[in-house]
């Protein structure tokens, strides 16, 4: 049964640049109930094929999905790019493709080249699930960040979030704009100049870093370390020392305020290494999050 193109885009979450405050909402609340059952399998989607086609390292990301596949009682098709015939020179549609007439029933997709993941869901009858595209967006990592946030403050309106680092190349930054300010939350940016993105300034602004601390959620963004050779890094030193959550400066946040991050965590880099597990550091939190929040998803993407 194919779905209609209508219904297709209900279930695939491609970004939530589009996503309304309440469909945004009704996901966070579908995590906490997932969150609040004990068991370990809740067999709902025990008939489902999904395929987890990775065209982009990550180890977090593509185990976080698959534990949460699992635990609906899905079965998982786990998919590498580097060990596949897209070496080989096979495009991503290709081999998308090549999943769906094989019977997936959802597709979780991470790509680096952006735009792709768009024209990949117009021309596939599958819904797509985006694990990350390029510097566009991330939405699942910013899902699992507002959901930290709302079971951490009880409410996301009118909450401060400063964002930290990299935002240029960031596709958190830009799924956690969107989606934060869909809820209601006041964002703000903090970045060297090398590494803003000017254009989303129309929806932030970009402050000072001691501006940027004072705020409710302190998120720091990873360093991408392989941006050294382009010089937008002069020196990770350097980095911390005017951008990095450094042990000085977690100490002057105010009691109430909480320290965020994606991860990988590049420590002494972008934030000093006691300040990873920090009392008032909520990273591994959100890595535990990261599994309700997908099973939300993938249900949407099933049901």
């Amino acid at each position: 049964m194919t779905m209609t193109a209508s219904a297709m885009k209900e279930h695939s979450l491609l970004g939530l640049k589009d996503l309304s405050a309440s469909e945004i909402g009704s996901i966070l609340d579908r995590a906490a109930y997932w969150e609040s059952r004990s068991e370990k399998v809740i067999p709902v989607l025990k008939d489902r094929f999904v395929a987890n086609m990775f065209f982009e390292n990550s180890t977090r990301t593509r185990f976080s999905f698959e534990m949460a596949e699992k635990r609906l009682g899905a079965q998982v098709l786990n998919f590498a790019a580097a060990v596949s015939s897209v070496e080989k020179g096979e495009s991503i549609y290709d081999t998308v493709r090549t999943l769906e007439s094989m019977g997936i029933d959802a597709g979780v997709i991470r790509l680096k080249p952006v735009g792709v993941l768009a024209e990949l869901a117009s021309r596939i009858s599958v819904p797509l699930v985006n694990a990350g595209d390029g510097n566009n967006e991330h939405p699942t990592q910013a899902l699992l960040d507002l959901y930290t946030m709302k079971k951490h403050f009880g409410e996301l309106k009118g909450l401060k979030v400063s964002i930290i680092g990299d935002i240029k190349h960031s596709r958190v930054a830009r799924s956690n704009l969107w989606a934060l300010q869909a809820m209601g939350a006041e964002v703000k940016l903090c970045a060297p100049e090398s590494m803003q993105a000017p254009e989303l300034g129309r929806y932030a602004p970009y402050v000072p870093m001691d501006e940027a601390l004072c705020a409710d959620v302190v998120m720091m963004l990873r360093v991408q370390l392989e941006r050294h050779a382009e010089g937008l890094l002069k020196s990770p030193d350097q980095y911390r020392l005017q951008y990095g959550l450094t042990e000085e400066r977690a100490a002057k946040l105010a009691p109430h305020v909480i320290i965020m991050h994606p991860a990988p965590v590049n420590r002494n880099v972008e934030i000093d290494d006691a300040v990873v597990e920090h009392p008032q550091s909520r990273i591994f939190t959100q890595m535990a999050n990261g599994v309700p929040i997908r099973m939300a998803v993938m249900e949407r993407a099933l049901k």
